[in-house]
């Protein structure tokens, strides 16, 4: 397997539960600034039996990128909603369930 692959499915695993990243900030944490269709591209190409949290990454303005009313689409819906996160019209506001909003409580006490 890719190492640039390996890198991202560690990234995508690493997203708690309840939290969403965007594919540029998958890039970013796998080392690969700037290579969010990367990303794209390994989720596309994860090996079977791989178990990862694909439905937590979206597109950086939070909308889900399955095309609208597609099964994966609304199983990505349903998934996320399943861990708390706020889907309205296929799109999870990012301020409030990216992963910067972690970052955030951690430094400011922030809730």
């Amino acid at each position: 397997m890719d190492k640039r692959y390996r890198r991202i499915y560690a990234a995508i695993a690493a997203i708690p539960a309840g939290r969403v990243a965007s594919y540029g900030q998958i890039a970013a944490r796998a080392g690969l600034p700037g290579r969010a269709r990367l990303v794209g591209a390994a989720l596309r190409d994860t090996p079977d039996g791989m178990e990862l949290p694909w439905f937590r990454v979206l597109h950086s303005d939070g909308t889900i990128a399955l095309p609208r009313g597609s099964r994966g689409f609304r199983e990505q819906s349903r998934r996320l909603r399943a861990e708390g996160v706020d889907v309205r019209d296929g799109r999870v506001p990012m301020q409030a369930f990216g992963l910067a909003h972690d970052l955030d409580r951690a430094l400011w006490s922030l809730d």
